[in-house]
Formats: structure tokens, C-alpha cells, sequence
């Protein structure tokens, strides 16, 4: 039996990636060596390092001569620290929008002032705030996450700001075509988007390095420029990862790039919210204009139900589809290697389910 994957992360990938993945772990290019074990000093891995950068930028429509790219460890929650560390010199403004934005904003707040803005509203983190009239122009950076993955909600657009804008993207990054010139820093983990899980990938604006806050009290392991300096191998680097990451952004390239996934998942989502919407036995639980093409969440009308959903969705190859343990429910992850086929699949299960269960 087929099984159709729709977990938050780390995240399903192209059974070509997995495949290529696997020769490298066996034999490297027929290098008899394997991926594991090259030195990351070795011209072996120099190329799959440079190659990997090429892809990020390219994808980005980004220039190597205005950005950096970094490869670090330490997933993207290490950023929630990195980056006030770095450059949080007076005060920043942060737009919490659910667990991985407040969990920011909390280590923020350990290296200075930081004002938020969330939707304070009956809707919390189920509707994104009002930013119509965010006054930004005497912050630091203004630091928001564009996707929420547990919550399910989404920024259909870039902020405007009036000072650096800094972006968690970990889980919808390279899903969409924007303008990636428009952040000053980008941060995401791996496991979504970009490969397997132990790498978390760093884009900085080199003129946004002119505001590194000059401290000596910064860990050496924990300062951007450090990094820079010595070309991203300041220490030993995820390899293992970044080879993945240079396979899975190839892939993702050679499908047509971010404009082919931008319009392949608003597809795959209005799908399920359409489903969703017409099913009488489910309700998706964000409001529209806040709704995530990423991670849909949804509820049963009837909780009751809850137990019987799973173990029908589990028998028919359905997985990853529980909701997030804080916030109950269900939820589906439409990533760019999930699918439309998968998409298709799972409209059905939830159309069975609901004949199974409507007199």
C-alpha cells in the first residue's frame, strides 16, 4: 500500500533525492568513498558546498555579490538567539503570530528591548494581526515568521517596513515565488523545504552586516561575521545534509523553480480547502486570508469522531495527519514534494469518511 505522507516535518522529499541520496551514502561519485566520510576540507565537498550556495541564491533571484549564504547547525530555533545577538542594538519589533515567533520574541527580549504586535482579538492565533498601521521606523530590524506550522496560517505577502526585515521562513521557503531581495536576513531549517533535518540555512544582506552589534562578548560560534569570514566552515559543516540540500534543490530547479511550486501549491491547497469548506463533517480552522497553502489545520464537527478519522485515514496509507499535540485537531502538510496525486487521494478520504458517516 501507497503511503501518502502529509507530516509537519522533517518533511517527505522526491523518491529521486532519496535515491541519489542513497548512492552517495554507498559510493560518492564513484569516489568509493562515501558522503559520510569525505573530509569537508576536501575538493569533493567544496564543490557540493559552492554548488548548493549557487542553487539558494539562483532560486532567490539573489546576487553572491550582495548576500551571503551560511549553512549552520543548531535549527532554527538557534536563530531565534542568533539574530538579536547579532544586531538587536536598541529594540526590534517582532509580529508573534504562534509558538515559533513567541518562542523568538522571548529569546529576544534576553539581548534587549523588543516591542510585538499579535492579533489580540477573540480569533488569537487563528487570524494574523492588522499591520495596516505598523510604525517601523525606529527599530532595529521588525522580525516576523512567514508560516505558521502548527497553527496554520500564512503571509500572503512581504512586509513592508521601514527599518531590516528579518524572516523565519523554515516552513514555507522556496514554496513560493517572492521577492527575496526585499529581506535583509532569512533563516529556515532544513526540514521542510530544503532537505533533511540538521542543517539550517542563513541568507544575510551584506549592507545589513554593517550593523552587527561590535561586541566581544558574542561566542565565536555565534557570530554571523565569524562565519563569513572563513566561507562557511568556520567549524566542521552539516554535510551530510547540504549534499541532500544541493540534490533536493536541484530537483526542485529543474521542475520549473519557485514560479512551477508557487502555482503547483495553491492548487494542491485549494483542494483541501474547498473539501474542507463542502464536507459536512469538517472545518478548517483558519480564517480566510490567514489560511497557510503549506499546513492546513481542520477540525471534525463532531470531535467524537476524532479516533475513528485517524484509524479509517491510518487503513487507507494516510500519515502525519494528527494535529499538533498544543493545538488538537488535524492537519495536513502540503509540501512541494507531496503530490497532487497525494492531494487528490486525500480529498477522497475525506469525502469517504463523511459517506461512512452522514445518514
Amino acid at each position: 500500500m501507497k503511503i501518502h505522507n502529509f507530516g509537519a516535518g522533517p518533511c517527505i522529499l522526491p523518491q529521486e533525492v532519496f535515491k541519489k541520496a542513497s548512492e552517495g551514502v554507498l559510493n560518492l561519485d564513484n569516489s568509493g568513498l562515501s558522503v559520510l566520510e569525505i573530509s569537508h576540507r576536501s575538493d569533493t565537498f567544496q564543490s557540493i558546498f559552492d554548488q548548493t550556495k549557487k542553487l539558494v541564491l539562483d532560486l532567490m533571484r539573489l546576487s553572491e555579490s550582495t548576500h551571503e549564504v551560511l549553512f549552520l547547525q543548531g535549527g532554527a530555533s538557534s536563530q531565534f538567539a542568533l539574530v538579536p545577538m547579532n544586531f538587536l542594538k536598541q529594540k526590534a519589533l517582532y509580529i508573534d503570530t504562534g509558538v515559533w515567533s513567541a518562542k523568538a520574541i522571548t529569546e529576544a527580549r534576553k539581548f534587549g528591548a523588543v516591542d510585538s504586535i499579535k492579533n489580540t482579538t477573540d480569533e488569537g492565533y487563528l487570524k494574523l494581526p492588522d499591520l495596516s498601521r505598523m510604525k517601523s521606523e525606529d527599530y532595529d530590524y521588525v522580525h516576523y515568521t512567514s508560516n505558521n506550522t502548527i497553527y496554520g496560517t500564512q503571509f500572503e505577502d512581504v512586509l513592508k517596513t521601514d527599518c531590516p526585515l528579518v524572516c523565519d521562513m523554515s516552513s514555507d521557503i522556496f514554496s513560493k515565488q517572492i521577492d527575496f531581495n526585499l529581506f535583509d536576513l532569512i533563516y529556515a531549517g532544513a526540514q521542510k523545504n530544503i532537505g533533511p533535518a540538521g542543517m539550517t540555512l542563513v541568507v544575510i544582506r551584506k549592507t545589513f552586516l554593517d550593523e552587527l552589534v561590535k561586541s566581544k562578548t558574542i561566542p565565536t560560534m555565534f557570530n554571523y561575521q565569524n562565519h563569513i569570514e572563513k566561507s562557511g566552515l568556520l567549524n566542521t559543516p552539516p554535510v551530510f545534509s547540504i549534499y541532500v540540500a544541493m540534490l533536493n534543490l536541484t530537483w526542485l530547479k529543474d521542475q520549473g523553480g519557485l514560479s512551477y511550486f508557487d502555482s503547483y501549491n495553491r492548487q494542491k491547497s485549494f483542494l483541501v480547502y474547498d473539501e474542507l469548506e463542502r464536507n459536512s463533517l469538517f472545518t478548517p480552522k483558519i480564517y480566510v486570508g490567514s489560511r497557510s497553502s503549506m499546513n492546513i489545520t481542520f477540525d471534525l464537527i463532531h470531535p467524537d469522531l476524532s479516533t475513528d478519522f485517524l484509524e479509517f485515514s491510518a487503513r487507507k496509507g494516510i500519515h502525519g495527519i494528527k494535529g499538533h499535540r498544543s493545538l488538537g485537531g488535524f492537519r495536513a502538510s502540503l509540501y512541494n514534494a507531496l503530490t497532487l496525486n497525494s492531494v487528490e487521494y486525500l480529498v477522497e478520504i475525506l469525502s469517504a469518511f463523511e459517506r461512512e458517516h452522514v445518514n
